[in-house]
């Protein structure tokens, strides 16, 4: 028997004092992909971005991570990426989670001062395997983290 994976509707929208994230896509998952719920980032009535958390763990997750986001090229530099996933934590703590591998490119910096903003420990860095999903010849060597939620 497959059992579906149960999404919380109270967290179709999450928001603090600047930013309202809206689901604009829920998947329940499959043998590589974890369930997720994936969030257009609003500030005001400006979209500024997307932030997705990603639930579980497994092989992929570890070089894929649990948390995706991206800021529009004019809104970056707002600090819109770390409120957002701060604002999504509280998903990953609802459906059990204590802790999430976060990943970038070694090359992105900016990504990485959030992560490490966040308060997740470098894990390593390294290139993906060819085994995992998102796997591809150009890759970029990844910078892997851990982030224990309390």
């Amino acid at each position: 028997m497959v059992v579906m994976f149960k999404f919380i509707e109270k967290f179709d929208t999450i928001q603090d004092d600047e930013l309202i994230l809206k689901i604009s896509q829920k998947y329940c998952g499959d043998e590589k992909m974890l369930p997720f719920y994936y969030y257009d980032i609003y500030k005001g009535s400006d979209l500024v971005g997307k932030v997705s958390i990603r639930i579980g763990c497994n092989f992929h997750s570890y070089f894929n991570g649990n948390i995706g986001y991206e800021v529009f090229k004019e809104y970056r530099g707002n600090g819109y990426a770390f409120k957002a996933c701060k604002l999504i934590l509280k998903v990953a703590q609802a459906h059990g989670m204590t802790e999430l591998y976060v990943t970038c490119d070694k090359s992105n910096i900016p990504s990485y001062k959030t992560i490490e903003k966040l308060g997740a420990q470098l894990v390593e860095t390294c290139y993906a395997p060819k085994e995992y999903f998102g796997y591809c010849d150009d890759m970029e060597e990844q910078r892997i983290y851990n982030l224990i939620l309390r």
